[in-house]
This record gives C-alpha cells, structure tokens and sequence, in this order.
C-alpha cells in the first residue's frame, strides 16, 4: 500500500507541478467565472469552487508532506553518505536529525563558534597578505589579476 501511494503521489506531484497543471487550474477558474453570470452569481455557483478548492488543497497537502518527507529522507541520506565516506569527519554526525533538541543546539553552538574563528583567522590571513603587498585571492577575483600573495605571475 506505502509503495503505491509513494508511487501515486511521486506523479501526482510531478504532473501538480507543471504547467500544463497551472493551465488546467487557469482554464477551471475561467469557466467558473464565465458560468458566474449564467447561474446568477448563486450561492450554488460559489459553493462549486469553495468545494473544488477545499477537496484539492486537502489532497494536496498529504502529497506535498510525502514529497518533503521523500526527499528530506533523500538529502539526509546523502549527508550521512558523505560524512561516512570523508575520513576527517565525524562519523557520530550521522543520522544526526534523529536526535534530541539538546544535541542540536549543542551542535549548532559548536560550528558557530567554528565558523567565527575560522573567519577571524581569514581576516587575520587577508590582513597579513595586505601588509606584504601582494594581492588576496578576494582581490584577484575583483581585479582579474593573475598574481598571487607573493606577486609572482601564474
């Protein structure tokens, strides 16, 4: 049964999504407001889309979480591929989305603090490389030039 909905709704979201679907959507609505003066603007007539809609949206949103919970399941897997296969990387990492709120925090913590100091110690490195007077990479990159920190050409 999983493996027919997971199907179902891998096409149904790909046929939702494309513009032929929008179309569809477009040309539903368009009748509808054509058909509004026929049926004199009735509750009968209001009540056609109210339903419509109603029915579609509730659909949609049990195809659209299966699709995120597909595909976050995807990208998670990958990530842990990744840090099983890099040496340098911790392998307690893996599978870490399964764990408590705590640990995220704690984890988020961690690589904020990583990333200042890897930043202070790349701005440190770019202040050492302006007091030699060679170009930073940062600065070739904007001034197209070919020479590197030591100003030897490439």
């Amino acid at each position: 049964m999983s493996d027919v909905f997971g199907r179902l709704s891998r096409s149904i979201a790909q046929l939702s999504g494309s513009p032929i679907a929008f179309l569809i959507a477009v040309l539903i609505i368009i009748v509808w407001a054509v058909a509004g003066p026929v049926f004199g603007f009735s509750d009968t007539w209001q009540l056609v889309i109210n339903t419509g809609t109603t029915i579609v949206t509730f659909l949609m949103v049990f195809l659209i979480q299966n699709t995120q919970n597909r595909d976050s399941t995807a990208v998670q897997l990958k990530l842990d591929e990744l840090i099983h296969a890099t040496g340098a990387a911790r392998n307690e990492m893996i599978a870490l989305e399964e764990d408590s709120e705590a640990r995220l925090t704690r984890e988020q913590e961690r690589f904020r603090q990583v990333a200042a100091e890897l930043n202070e110690a790349s701005g440190d490195a770019l202040e050492v490389a302006r007091l030699v007077g060679g170009n930073t990479d940062a600065e070739e990159r904007e001034t197209g030039s070919t020479a590197g920190v030591n100003g030897s050409g490439s």
